[in-house]
């Protein structure tokens, strides 16, 4: 019998093969014809055949006339996921209690590796139609919710993560590219508690964020955005809002002020 615990040996290449193929799906921006998902994983096209009807009875991919895509089931399972998380699901209860975030458009991050992966979204009235649908990432380094994130570290830490050598893309003309332009980009966040961004992720956009620590050990660290026009983002507006972003983590830090609201 062979022993599926020998260094370097994959135990269920099957899955591999399907996490590899989803993410395919994940990165592409339409749908992937079986000959360009055969080539992306290095199979032949009858073994990515099998793959994508055993994806498809499950729902995690469906098949278009342009070619296989996610299925419905991938998003049932990446909203199961962020609702896994206490502060998610009482996120959308504190916007609307709040007199400045009902109208904004609220979203919530956490850090996966070098970017901030975006979980959940509040649609306020004056919600933009642009910016980071859920599920999607931009650089930590970047982002007013990464940024937040990485404030909370230290620069040592920061550093560490990052790479002290690091250069982060020019998503815009704005960006910071260096490691020593980000901490002191962090350094002021954390003197005047919230992150921001200002056009460097999407030019026309101001993202203005805090961090949200756990409410139980096991959530992991998040933090709180607001997605502001840049044409509407005068100091005054931005103040304001990280005021009542503050505010909101201050009450999803709080089991207790989560259980009156629900009284």
């Amino acid at each position: 019998m062979e022993d599926d615990s020998k260094e370097g040996r994959d135990p269920a290449p099957a899955v591999t093969r399907s996490i590899r193929l989803l993410g395919l799906l994940a990165d592409a921006a339409g749908p992937r014809t079986l000959t360009e998902l055969a080539s992306g994983l290095g199979l032949a096209k009858s073994s990515t055949a099998n793959l994508c009807l055993a994806l498809e009875a499950g729902g995690m991919v469906e098949r278009t006339a342009q070619g296989y895509r996610l299925g419905l089931r991938t998003a049932e399972l990446g909203g199961a996921f962020a609702a896994q998380f206490n502060q998610i699901r009482e996120f959308y209860s504190v916007c609307e209690a709040s007199p400045v975030l009902r109208s904004e458009l609220v979203q919530v991050a956490m850090l996966d590796g070098v970017d901030a992966l975006y979980l959940a979204r509040h649609e306020g009235s004056r919600s933009l139609r642009l910016g980071t649908p859920l599920g999607s990432r931009l650089p930590a380094a970047l982002s007013a919710a990464g940024r937040a994130l990485l404030a909370t570290l230290g620069d040592d830490e920061v550093v560490s993560m990052l790479g002290a050598d690091a250069v982060f893309p020019a998503l815009t003309e704005r960006s910071t590219t260096t490691m020593s332009g980000l901490l002191d980009v962090l350094a002021s966040a954390r003197k005047r508690g919230w992150a921001l961004d200002a056009e460097e992720s999407f030019r026309g956009i101001v993202g203005v964020a805090v961090p949200l620590p756990g409410w139980a050990p096991s959530d992991p660290p998040l933090a709180l955005g607001v997605a502001i026009r840049a044409a509407e983002a005068d100091y005054e507006r931005i103040e304001r809002v990280g005021e009542a972003l503050r505010e909101a983590a201050s009450a999803l830090t709080n089991p207790f002020s989560a259980a009156a609201r629900r009284r």
